[in-house]
């Protein structure tokens, strides 16, 4: 087996850059830790040195993708009342007691599946 203990870098196509930016800045609240203006990407530092999402502009067809951010239970409710606000469609909070965990569910401005995940 290898030594493996998590997850760092996930790259995620966009068809706009800047929206994507955007989004991900403005109303997730990530942070830009390099913009790589050559090959059309950002790097976005997802809960500070925990990881990053890293945004690369293709303006190909590709299908949605999704992934999860960690947060804490305690961080649901403020999390869905503030994208409803920025006007983010969101289900849930949903219970998983197989994890066990619950999930807040949304979509980005690419129809990328995302999820706030607070474990037990």
């Amino acid at each position: 087996m290898l030594p493996i203990r998590g997850v760092y870098e996930v790259v995620l196509r966009v068809k706009d850059l800047e929206r994507a930016e955007s989004f991900y800045v403005g109303t997730l609240g990530l942070t830009v830790g390099l913009r790589d203006e050559r090959r059309r990407m950002i790097f976005l530092r997802a809960g500070g040195e925990a990881g990053m999402v890293v945004l690369r502009e293709d303006k190909a067809s590709w299908p949605a993708q999704h992934f999860a951010f960690t947060v804490t239970q305690a961080d649901l409710a403020p999390a869905a009342a503030a994208l409803r606000a920025a006007g983010v469609a969101c289900e849930g909070p949903v219970r998983h007691a197989w994890m066990p965990a619950t999930s807040l569910y949304f979509s980005d401005p690419d129809g990328h599946d995302l999820e706030l995940c607070a474990p037990g």
